[in-house]
C-alpha cells in the first residue's frame, strides 16, 4: 500500500536554494481556523525558506471541537508568474516540510515560474500521531506484519478522533491552505499517496486546479489492500531487471518456488518494494531467490535484514504509522467492506476472499500473501468507525493538463495502475522512465522523468 510508496523523505538527495518570503494572509480569511498562516520565520533547518503554521479544524463539519496545527514551508518567489506549486509527499504518514530544500533542488528549473509550497499533512511531522508499538513493528513499511497488541494499543491511543485523519480531511485542509496562500488555483505535484491526495483535491475542487503531476500513480479510491497489481508486476519487473543485468535465472519462477517452500510471500513482497529504493536493478535478488528456491535461504535473509535496516526503520516524525493506519483504515475498501463494518465477521470475509483468489491473480506469490499484508491486518482489527465516501471508480479528472509519471521498475505502484488512471484524464501525458523505480522525480538516475516534469510545468 503506501509507506513503501512513501519512503521518499529519508532517501531524498540534498541540493538547492531559493530565497525566503512571507506567506500570504488574506484579510477576509483570518477570522477562522485555516484562514491565515501564523508564526512566520525562516525555517530552522533551511533558513532560505519561510516556515509557518496553518491552523485547521480537527473536524471540518464543526461537530467535534478542536484544531490542528500544520507546518508549512514556502520558497521565495512571491511573484511567480505561474502561481503556487504544492508538492505532496507519500505515505500516508510522511512529513514534507523537512524535505523542502531537497525538493526545491529537484524542481529548481521551474522555480522562477512557480512558488514552491510544502506542508505536513495532518498527523505527520511535528504533529505525528504516535503509536510506538506499531512504529517499532512496521517502521516505514506498510506490508510488515505487526503484533495484534500493537494494533490494539494504537487504536486505543488515537481513540474516536482517528476518523478525522482520512484523505477527505486532508483535501479540506489543502483548500484552507490555498486560501491562506491567497491563491486562486494550485498546481499539484503528488508522489505515491500524494497522487491520491492530488486526484481527490481535483475531484472536490476542479476549478481550483491548474495542473496535475502524478508520479508513481495510485488510484484515487486508495490503494488495493490486497495489492493485486503489485504481485503480478513483480514478475515483470524482476525479469526485466534480470535481462538488463545479464543474469541467467528466472527470478519470477524462483520467487514462486520460494513462496511455496517457505510460505514467506509477505516478507518477500515487503522486501522487494523496499529494495527498489536501494537498487532499481535489483542486484543480487535473482541469486538470492534462486538459492532460496533450492533450499538455501541465507542470502534471502540477508536481503530482508538489509531492507529493514536501510529502508524500513523510521521514527514517526519521518513516517507516522499511527497516521498511516488511521488514513488507510478510513479510506480503503476491504474484503469485509469498510471500517464501518462490525469487527465480528471481518476475518470470515477475508478468509472467503482468500479461498476465491486464483493463482493467476497472485502469482508468483500466493493467495495467503494477498490476505496477510500488514496494513490489511491492521484494519482487520481496527475498531468500527464511520468512514467518508470515496469517489466513484470511473469518475473523470477535471479538464486540466495532467502528467502521469512512472518507472518500469516500480513494484509498489506499477505502471499498470498508471495506465488505468490515465483513462480518467481528458488528454493525459504519459511518461514511463526506463530503469526507474518508485518516486521518479526524487530517485531515478535517468533524468528523463524530471525533464518531463519541467517541460510540462513550463508549457
Amino acid at each position: 500500500m503506501t509507506s513503501t510508496r512513501g519512503r521518499i523523505a529519508a532517501l531524498l538527495g540534498a541540493v538547492a536554494v531559493v530565497a525566503g518570503t512571507t506567506l500570504a494572509t488574506p484579510a477576509a480569511a483570518t477570522d477562522r481556523p485555516g484562514g491565515g498562516i501564523t508564526g512566520q520565520a525562516p525555517c530552522p533547518d533551511a533558513p532560505e525558506f519561510t516556515c509557518g503554521t496553518l491552523t485547521v479544524p480537527l473536524d471540518h463539519s464543526g461537530a467535534v471541537p478542536g484544531t490542528l496545527d500544520l507546518a508549512v514551508a514556502i520558497s521565495g518567489n512571491t511573484k511567480a508568474p505561474k502561481g503556487d506549486l504544492l508538492f505532496l509527499s507519500g505515505g500516508p504518514g510522511q512529513a514534507s516540510v523537512p524535505t523542502v530544500r531537497q525538493m526545491a533542488g529537484k524542481l529548481e528549473p521551474v522555480l522562477k515560474d512557480y512558488r514552491l509550497v510544502m506542508y505536513d499533512q495532518r498527523g505527520t511531522g511535528r504533529g505525528a500521531l504516535q503509536c510506538p508499538g506499531l512504529q517499532e513493528d512496521m517502521g516505514s513499511s506498510d506490508l510488515a506484519v505487526p503484533r495484534k497488541q500493537s494494533i490494539a494499543d494504537c487504536a486505543a491511543a488515537l481513540g474516536p478522533n482517528a476518523r478525522f485523519y482520512s484523505t477527505a480531511d486532508t483535501v479540506a485542509d489543502i483548500d484552507l491552505l490555498r486560501r491562506a496562500l491567497g491563491a486562486r488555483r494550485l498546481t499539484l505535484d503528488g508522489v505515491s499517496y500524494g497522487t491520491i491526495v492530488a486526484e481527490r483535491y481535483a475531484f472536490a475542487h476542479p476549478s481550483r486546479v491548474a495542473r496535475l503531476v502524478l508520479d508513481s500513480v495510485a488510484p484515487p479510491g486508495g490503494f488495493d489492500p490486497l495489492d493485486l497489481a503489485a504481485m503480478p508486476a513483480t514478475a515483470r519487473v524482476l525479469r526485466a531487471a534480470c535481462q538488463a543485468t545479464g543474469c541467467t535465472t528466472d527470478p519470477a519462477a524462483d520467487l514462486a518456488a520460494t513462496v511455496r517452500r517457505y510460505g514467506n510471500g509477505v516478507q518477500v513482497l515487503s522486501a522487494l518494494t523496499g529494495y527498489e529504493f536501494i537498487d532499481p536493478d535489483f542486484g543480487g535478488v535473482p541469486e538470492a531467490l534462486h538459492e532460496a528456491a533450492a533450499g538455501q535461504p541465507a542470502k534471502l535473509q540477508d536481503l530482508f535484514d538489509l531492507v529493514h535496516q536501510v529502508v524500513d526503520a523510521a521514527p514517526a516524525e519521518d513516517l507516522s504509522q499511527g497516521l498511516h493506519s488511521a488514513t488507510v483504515c478510513a479510506d480503503a475498501r476491504f474484503p469485509w467492506g469498510s471500517t464501518d463494518t462490525p469487527v465480528e465477521g471481518r476475518a470470515a470475509a477475508l478468509e472467503r476472499t482468500r479461498q476465491r483468489l486464483t493463482a493467476e491473480q497472485t502469482w508468483p506469490y500466493d493467495p495467503a500473501t494477498a490476505t496477510g499484508l500488514g496494513s490489511l491486518l491492521v484494519c482487520l482489527d481496527w475498531p468500527r468507525e464511520p468512514v467518508p465516501p470515496i469517489p466513484p471508480a470511473h469518475r473523470r479528472l477535471p479538464d486540466v493538463p495532467v502528467l502521469l509519471l512512472g518507472g518500469d521498475r516500480d513494484i509498489a505502484t506499477p505502471y499498470e495502475l498508471l495506465y488505468e488512471q490515465a483513462k480518467l484524464a481528458h488528454d493525459p501525458q504519459i511518461v514511463i522512465v526506463p530503469g526507474a523505480a518508485h518516486s521518479v522525480q526524487n530517485r531515478a538516475a535517468n533524468p528523463a522523468g524530471r525533464q518531463a516534469v519541467y517541460d510540462f510545468l513550463l508549457k
